[in-house]
């Protein structure tokens, strides 16, 4: 049976009534909170800055949970409803993806707009920092997992692998690994030399420093130059070209947080005031055709992430030019420089990319980010720092997208429900077929060299096309000079020949 709470269209708009974040940066082991601690203190924290407190929490509906990596617990929703006293009817947790609590929130809102929730919780943290520490010194970390009740959540998508077989043949099947293969195509799109595309990047990170270092959530609240980010030294080491550590997301975070909606109708019965609401304008969701990040057919576009992002602002009836704040994903440079080529934002747009200071820098990459960016977009906009925002999320490698507009105006007219979006036109999205033997002249459509933690280059790998067209995989001999070589020019157009041996397809540059 379908429980429908509201009457008019007025009291079912959702509503941001409360937002809580927390970091644990230096706590002993002994003294590290658990998951279930940290979400619990995420939610009263949220539902007392509402000023409802435990009404808030009685009163609950939804519960919806991201994925805690290590927690083994069966039913997070329901483990933090018990430490809640709480009984909502509904209990969700979403699948594994950085766009996941974007969607996931969006899709609360809607249920409140269609009048089948009315106090809906999302919650979620990351503990990689004390599961890293627990593993360094051969502890056991003792989270609670017991349930008072037996029961299964409910699945709010699904869970699929990133990368192919294919691709972790060749190397490519870590973030770390597959990022730079989009950023070096987007160089290439850009039309920017090596040295310019260095400073480029330096110059699209540093205001996330900046925004970090005033961020007292944020994990690494430092502020560095253009030039320190972008410039390999022993404590900034080259990862996997173009990337230094410092334009890579920080993994091992202890951080949560929690935003807390209602309708309308209930937030005003519960007395919240009402210029501490924030509405849910409109949101949506798109998947990139092409699964695999080496099937991709340009990799300087991204067309599911577009589709994401201009359709979330259609649907809330939100333009572009009226956004005031973005929260854009920001695990690598290429995700925020994809997401301004899509929506056609200069790097330095006046307005800022984004509002917690970015994966980098704030933290918290594993699942759980963008609820802190949700967090943060409510408190900038309540405290005046614009009327609109939009908040993106993206999860795997450029493959799953989402987008939601936040506003301190109501929306006129009827919500359009969140959720899967039509394409928008104009970019190429069907999979290109990549060989399993390469042999012949070919070309470097892109590429990267990984390091070691020595600082020396240890892997090159090529996303190539034969000369009749053909797309392959490879990667370069294992010679440190020539990997230094391949690294220190640009490889995108190079010409080389390319042979299959053993297994595995080779590629030498002319």
């Amino acid at each position: 049976m379908v429980r429908c709470f509201a009457v008019s269209s007025t009291d079912r708009r959702p509503v941001v009534v409360g937002v809580a974040q927390l970091v644990q940066r230096d706590a002993e082991l002994a003294e590290a909170l658990d998951p279930l601690t940290m979400l619990e203190k995420m939610a009263r924290e949220a539902a007392d800055e509402c000023g409802a407190g435990v009404r808030a929490l009685g009163a609950l509906d939804t519960i919806a949970v991201v994925p805690v990596a290590g927690w083994k617990c069966v039913n997070p929703p329901r483990a933090l409803a018990e430490a809640l006293s709480a009984r909502p009817s509904r209990e969700i947790v979403c699948g594994v993806g950085g766009e996941f609590p974007v969607a996931m929130f969006n899709e609360l809102a809607s249920r409140i707009a269609a009048g089948r929730s009315q106090v809906a919780l999302m919650a979620g943290c990351n503990n990689l920092k004390t599961l890293r520490r627990c593993s360094q010194q051969g502890v056991k970390p003792d989270w609670n997992t017991q349930l008072r009740r037996p029961g299964l959540p409910e699945e709010f998508g699904k869970t699929l692998p990133g990368a192919s077989e294919r691709e972790r043949h060749y190397g490519l099947a870590m973030p770390t690994e597959i990022y730079p293969i989009f950023e070096n195509a987007l160089r290439a799109t850009w039309k920017l030399d090596l040295e310019e595309h260095r400073v480029r990047m330096g110059k699209l990170f540093h205001p996330f420093t900046q925004v970090a270092a005033a961020n007292p959530y944020a994990w690494f609240p430092v502020e560095r130059g253009a030039e320190e980010l972008t410039t390999v030294a022993p404590e900034n080491r080259m990862v996997g070209f173009p990337y230094t550590k410092y334009l890579n997301a920080v993994l091992d975070t202890d951080q949560a947080s929690a935003v807390l909606l209602m309708a309308e109708g209930q937030a005003r019965q519960f007395g919240v005031a009402e210029e501490d609401w924030v509405y849910w304008r409109g949101g949506a969701s798109a998947v990139e055709e092409a699964w695999w990040a080496s099937e991709r057919p340009d990799h300087g576009a991204c067309p599911a992430m577009k589709t994401s992002q201009l359709r979330a602002l259609e649907r809330a009836s939100v333009g572009l030019d009226a956004i005031d704040r973005f929260d854009l994903y920001s695990c690598f440079p290429a995700a925020v420089g994809m997401a301004c080529e899509m929506l056609g934002l200069a790097i330095d747009d006046a307005r800022g990319l984004t509002v917690t200071g970015g994966l980098p820098y704030f933290g918290g990459p594993a699942n759980n980010y963008t609820t802190h960016a949700l967090a943060q977009m409510v408190t900038e906009l309540r405290e005046g720092r614009g009327t609109n925002g939009l908040v993106t999320g993206n999860g795997w490698y450029l493959t799953k997208h989402a987008a939601s507009v936040l506003s301190t105006l109501p929306p006129e007219g009827e919500l359009q429900p969140a959720g899967a979006a039509a394409p928008v036109a104009g970019l190429p999205t069907a999979p290109v077929e990549v060989i399993e033997a390469a042999n012949g002249r070919a070309s470097v459509e892109t590429y990267t060299v990984l390091y070691g933690r020595d600082q020396q280059p240890e892997r090159g790998i090529v996303v190539g096309r034969l000369e009749d067209g053909r797309r392959f995989l490879a990667n370069t001999r294992e010679d440190r000079d020539l990997l230094e070589a391949f690294a220190a020019q640009e490889a995108v157009g190079r010409v080389g020949a390319v042979r299959h041996h053993d297994g595995r397809n080779v590629f030498d540059p002319v």
